[in-house]
């Protein structure tokens, strides 16, 4: 009978690193693959999600509104993958590895998931991302996130395997960000041209340009000395602490009848619609430079960079768009009948005050004025759409609905929303228009009457079928007749928040009310 023998000494309590390592010697590929150190450097770098926060915020700060917005929706995208990595793949990959549990301490178990690759996923996230919403900037992520699932795929049929299922979950995850923020046409909104020739402006000339340097992060120390490079004898006032902007603005558009020229104004939202009310005052051309934060008339204006204004301007091209109008039928400007067909030569639009007030993009009266100003303090730090769940949780919490007639009945209300043309996509996020003279009100408000309305309206933006949900009415109207019963009325025009000392509404629109400078280009976008 043969002696039974003992164990190796390896095979014993101390011997466990040495078997492991004749068991990894013995399963090591003979030919190891031996990377370049930039295929090294691809791997390394896009191991750390926060690689695409820095790409995200590069691109952010090297371009227009449209850059920002590739950014978002890339930084987006990385973030579902994160969500989906960490919910779903790691449990998974774990309970998949019965032979490292039979030989525990011999090798080491991974951190990540292995199957998709988690990096590569990332990478196709933030370059399909990029590409959904600008194909122009997104042919600079799409070299490194190819470059990337190349690599990936080295060493074996399993490698490729979960580069390819990286990349298809990074793709999914992009696509995925389209039901909450739809993508937004590269297009300018289509626009009749006016029935009096803008003039041609060479080098700027009767150009009275007023710049408002509070506006935003498109403004910088070199925007004037840009401005003045573009249009050399265009005349430019900067507004400076202090002053009176809307008398800035009429002692301008003032000087540009006279000599035959146009208005200017440089800055954000707000200052655009101080502009547009002085422009069809004095029914004079308007030149709208984006100089604010987000910038969204001149978005939709196709009026993407100051060199696009400065060649609409020199060239005479220019369109004309509607205004939308808040009167308090106690002293209308014109009677709202009139008013909402006339056309833009014929419309009297009044000195202002608090009986009226012109809007170039929204009206909106309850929480979505303090839903704005949330999301914009937040947004930057955790992107659009994270901040507009955070935000609306957080001003439903704190809010109270209001207490309205509209239109002869009474409703109860968390908010109103009046765009002044229809807005794009359908939904409590509206974004972009595609027409600026279709004559309409886009109105869209919150029902605060249903049973659990707050926590149904939550899950309808969350799930984004909020266009589909009761809570929501739409409507598109020539005009609308708002009384606030019960309730602070906070109205907001064009995101700027006023205090109101009236309560009665008539919303109507000014048909053609004022030409706006923008290049010919973007109208053969259209055709």
């Amino acid at each position: 009978m043969k002696r039974r023998g003992r164990l190796p000494r390896a095979l014993g309590p101390q011997g466990t690193t040495g078997l492991g390592n004749r068991l990894t010697a013995a399963l090591r590929p003979s030919t190891p693959v031996q990377g370049s150190s930039v295929a090294r450097f691809l791997r390394k770098t896009a191991e750390h999600d926060a690689v695409w926060l820095g790409a995200a915020a590069v691109l952010g700060l090297s371009g227009g509104r449209g850059a920002r917005r590739a950014a978002l929706r890339g930084v987006g995208s990385v973030a579902i993958v994160a969500g989906i990595n960490h919910a779903l793949a790691k449990p998974a990959a774990r309970s998949s590895r019965p032979v490292l549990d039979a030989l525990p301490g011999i090798f080491p178990r991974p951190s990540t998931a292995s199957l998709p690759s988690n990096a590569t996923a990332s990478a196709a996230a933030f370059a399909a991302g990029v590409v959904l919403e600008s194909p122009r900037y997104g042919l600079a992520a799409l070299p490194f996130a190819t470059g990337l699932a190349c690599i990936r795929a080295q060493g074996g049929l399993d490698h490729r395997r979960r580069a390819a299922a990286g990349a298809l979950v990074g793709i999914g995850a992009a696509l995925l960000t389209c039901r909450w923020w739809p993508v937004k046409p590269e297009a300018a909104a289509a626009a009749a041209p006016p029935r009096r020739p803008a003039p041609a402006l060479k080098e700027g000339k009767g150009l009275h340009l007023v710049v408002n340097p509070s506006s935003g992060i498109a403004w910088s120390k070199d925007t004037v000395d840009t401005l003045r490079t573009l249009l050399p004898e265009a005349s430019i006032t900067l507004f400076e602490p202090g002053d009176d902007l809307p008398a800035l603005l009429d002692e301008a558009a003032v000087r540009a009848v006279a000599d035959g020229g146009a208005l200017g104004v440089c800055g954000g939202d707000g200052t655009v619609n101080a502009g547009s009310a002085t422009a069809a005052r004095h029914r004079v051309p308007l030149a709208v430079f984006p100089g604010g934060t987000f910038n969204h008339f001149a978005g939709d204006l196709g009026n993407q960079t100051m060199e696009d204004v400065a060649r609409a301007i020199r060239a005479g091209d220019a369109v004309t768009a509607d205004v939308g109008r808040a009167s308090s039928p106690a002293r209308p400007g014109t009677p709202p009948e009139q008013g909402a067909d006339a056309p833009g030569p014929s419309a009297e639009v009044s000195a202002g005050g608090d009986e009226q007030q012109l809007f170039l993009n929204t009206f909106s009266i309850g929480v979505y004025s303090e839903l704005v100003h949330a999301r914009e303090r937040l947004e930057k730090r955790i992107g659009k759409w994270p901040a507009v769940f955070v935000g609306l949780a957080k001003v439903l919490a704190t809010g109270s609905p209001l207490s309205v007639v509209i239109n002869g009945r009474p409703r109860r209300l968390w908010l109103l929303f009046a765009g002044n043309g229809i807005y794009h996509p359908a939904g409590f996020a509206p974004t972009y228009r595609t027409q600026l003279d279709d004559g309409l009100l886009d109105v869209r408000a919150v029902e605060a009457g249903t049973p659990f309305a707050r926590t149904r309206l939550l899950l309808a933006v969350l799930t984004g079928t909020l266009h589909s949900s009761r809570v929501l009415t739409t409507a598109q109207v020539r005009r609308l007749d708002l009384e606030v019963l019960e309730g602070e009325p906070h109205f907001a025009y064009d995101g700027e928040v006023t205090d109101a000392t009236y309560r009665h509404l008539v919303l109507d629109k000014l048909r053609q009310a004022v030409t706006l400078y923008r290049p010919a280009d973007q109208d053969q976008w259209l055709r």
